[in-house]
């Protein structure tokens, strides 16, 4: 019987830590969604809104995930009742509706919560050097482009 080698069991550790973190990362979400009175969908929607701007109600259904018929019509709907979101006729074109996060509320209402946890991350990140925030940069940066190319072969895209 061979003994793993002290980098496959390093591999395999990554491995358990990168499972881990992805369950929390989506528990937390949803836990920061439920005290800001919506559901981890509708959050993630609102996210996608602040970071990437304003989206007619198809648009936004391409960045999430959900279909441009009743589903995202359903999380538009829940959002501007929220107060997270509103909906404006384009000046361009009257027949499009556009969707825009509304800042404001995102913050009154999440914005603690996030404040508190970036300030613990930023002092975990002031005890380490610049080298390792370089590899901590690099590698969280190449998870997301795997999990946003994964997620685009299991939309079939």
């Amino acid at each position: 019987m061979s003994k793993k080698s002290t980098r496959d069991a390093g591999i395999e550790r990554m491995a358990e830590v990168m499972r881990e973190f992805m369950a929390r990362a989506v528990l937390f979400q949803d836990a920061v969604a439920r005290v800001g009175g919506i559901n981890s969908t509708d959050m993630q929607a609102v996210s996608l809104l602040m970071s990437e701007g304003p989206a007619t109600p198809g648009e936004l259904a391409q960045r999430t995930g959900l279909t441009a018929g009743g589903a995202i019509t359903a999380v538009v709907d829940r959002l501007e009742r929220a107060g997270y979101v509103t909906r404006e006729r384009d000046a361009g074109d009257r027949r499009r509706v556009i969707v825009t996060a509304q800042a404001d509320t995102v913050l009154d209402r999440v914005g603690p919560i996030y404040g508190r946890v970036g300030q613990r991350w930023a002092d975990y990140l002031a005890t380490l050097t610049d080298e390792q925030i370089e590899f901590a940069n690099e590698l969280f940066a190449r998870a997301a482009e795997i999990n946003r190319e994964e997620i685009e072969v299991l939309r079939g895209g």
